[in-house]
């Protein structure tokens, strides 16, 4: 029993962090894509044509995101202290 709610709160505590970090990873993802495929075509190979567009998509979809980022981290955070004497009265 200790081990499968140890097991439910890692799989929950996962599971926030890439929706969290999912938005800005995807869009970083398809903005270096769309960026290695520029470099190939017009053969630039400076790094900083890759970094700059992607830290600026990354700041704008963390920007837009926030608020919902920030509810779901303080909804997991809350839930995890709301359910703490559940949790330490099951691992007893």
């Amino acid at each position: 029993m200790n081990e499968l709610v140890i097991a439910q709160i890692g799989k929950e505590a996962l599971r926030t962090a890439l929706m969290v970090a999912g938005p800005a990873l995807l869009v970083s993802l398809v903005v270096g894509l769309m960026i290695s495929v520029f470099q190939v075509v017009t053969s630039l190979q400076d790094q900083t044509i890759a970094f700059v567009p992607k830290v600026i998509a990354v700041m704008l979809v963390v920007a837009f995101s926030f608020p919902w980022m920030m509810q779901t981290m303080v909804h997991f955070t809350t839930r995890m202290f709301t359910e703490f004497n559940t949790i330490v009265r099951q691992l007893s």
